[in-house]
């Protein structure tokens, strides 16, 4: 029995398309993985189908009734129920609290607990949550905190219920605790949107699949039964070209900045690893494979409970982050809004704001003159515009802000520049600009470690990429054979054959 029907949703923003006809055909007691690239669509669906977001055209469908939702409350009213990555909970409350947000059943004018706990306590041992309702919310693991707000969803009885990556807040028994859950909804007869970008955990878990493809359908509701993951990635990528950086002129020889055997427990196992002066190197992942870490072990954000890590000058790893910059490492972030930038300050405070760290042992003190000159000349070498450096950077664009965090940090003169996710949000111009800015970092004889979930960015600039899979280093890619299908299979499978 189809429960829910989305057909030819458009929708643009500014006059960038988001959709572009996409379909979804929802069963009643199916789980129904809905895929795509970052940037393919999925999102802006999600939002269309929960009433976040209004279509600009399409029709939507509950069984054969025509719908459309001016908000989230009409979306949950008719039955649509969302679970979020990102928690929506309260950590201060108790589990029974937190169940019944802003709708708690009442009694003569009182809240009315024991209805409350009579109608979750089922719930709850259906998805196996042996907790006491009375328990504060915080005091809970993040697995069971996932599992309290899957709860919270069932309670609505809702007809289509959306998991948007479930497992990234589960344990290391996650399969096994998603298997129980997937059939409860499977029972209830609820129709599953489950998002994911591990293919291999879609491959264990659903019945039937979608995948979207800038802003399209490639592949509508086919049974999980009748593909492997690499038509699921050439249906994601398609044959897709990338324009690409020139690579290394020559094999680098200059110095290595490198890791032997390290483990960080939970997050990496004995990785070992060389990046050379003169080359990009990207580290690739699903999220929580070991990439990321790499990158805050190197920074002094993370410690290894064992191996070692050698910086270019010989030193090892830094004993925290300050040490780093002191060290000549920088970490550019992606994330500039919330650590990348102080969005209320000029472009010159936002530039010298690692220099003084990096230089904590010289004995000149830096004025704010000489200071403004050098985040001018920086500004001006990574392209910023306007060019002034009084302006408060909450005022640039997404793609000039990003230019003032690297700025920033080349104001530092680092000798090892990771980058996490550095292009992130920005358009396709400044995208160009910040990989042409890279790669004459590179040139220039520094250390470049990127880690991107653009696999196009990957592709598209890296001499070499290296590749993680729960925890360890898996393959190694270099020159052409970079390419995004065999990231994506990589990145899924932990081995580059089909």
């Amino acid at each position: 029995m189809t429960a829910f029907t989305a057909r030819g949703v458009t929708k643009t923003y500014g006059g960038v398309t988001a959709l572009a006809g996409a379909d979804l055909t929802l069963r009643a007691g199916s789980v129904h993985a809905l895929l795509g690239e970052n940037g393919a669509g999925k999102s802006t669906l999600i939002k269309v189908i929960t009433g976040a977001v209004a279509p600009d055209g399409g029709e939507l469908r509950m069984g054969e009734e025509p719908v459309t939702f001016a908000s989230t409350a009409q979306a949950a009213a008719n039955g649509v129920a969302v679970v979020s990555q990102e928690l929506n909970l309260f950590p201060d409350l108790d589990v029974l609290a937190n169940l019944y947000p802003m709708r708690e059943p009442t009694k003569t004018g009182f809240v009315h607990r024991r209805e409350m706990r009579e109608r979750a306590l089922p719930v709850l041992q259906q998805l196996g949550l042996d907790v006491d309702p009375k328990a504060r919310l915080g005091s809970l693991s993040l697995a069971q905190r996932q599992l309290v707000e899957i709860a919270k969803a069932l309670l609505v009885e809702p007809k289509v219920l959306i998991l948007d990556e479930p497992t990234s807040a589960l344990d290391s028994d996650s399969s096994e605790r998603l298997l129980g859950v997937l059939r409860v909804l499977r029972e209830r007869q609820v129709a599953v949107v489950f998002v994911s970008h591990i293919l291999e955990e879609v491959m264990s878990l659903c019945d039937e699949i979608t995948v979207l493809r800038e802003g399209r359908t490639v592949l509508d509701a086919r049974p999980r039964a009748e593909l492997e993951i690499g038509d699921i990635v050439h249906a994601m990528l398609g044959g897709r070209e990338v324009s690409s950086v020139a690579r290394a002129a020559s094999t680098p020889s200059g110095p290595t900045l490198s890791l032997a055997g390290v483990t960080v427990p939970d997050r990496l196992a004995d990785v070992t690893l060389s990046c050379r002066a003169g080359e990009i190197v990207g580290l690739a992942g699903l999220a929580g494979s070991g990439n990321t870490d790499v990158l805050e072990v190197i920074a002094g954000l993370t410690k290894a409970a064992s191996g070692t890590v050698t910086l270019p000058d010989g030193k090892g790893a830094p004993r925290d982050f300050r040490s780093a910059i002191a060290d000549g490492v920088a970490l550019v972030s992606g994330d500039r809004r919330r650590v990348g930038l102080m969005l209320d300050k000029p472009i010159w405070e936002n530039i010298s704001q690692v220099q003084p760290v990096a230089l904590a042992g010289a004995t000149r003190k830096l004025s704010s003159k000489a200071l403004r000159g050098t985040a001018h000349g920086l500004a001006e070498r990574v392209g910023v515009h306007p060019i002034d450096v009084d302006l408060r950077a909450g005022l640039l664009s997404g793609g000039n802000q990003q230019k003032v965090v690297l700025a920033k940090w080349l104001a530092a003169d680092p000798t090892v520049l990771l980058l996490d996710d550095p292009t992130r949000g920005v358009d396709l111009g400044a995208r160009a600009e910040i990989h042409a800015l890279l790669r004459s970092i590179s040139d220039s004889g520094k250390v470049v470690v990127l880690c991107s979930t653009d696999l196009d960015e990957l592709a598209a600039i890296c001499d070499r990429v290296l590749v993680f899979h729960r925890g360890r280093l898996c393959a190694e890619l270099a020159g052409d054979s970079i390419d995004q299908h065999t990231l994506l299979h990589t990145m899924n499978t932990g081995t580059t054959t089909e």
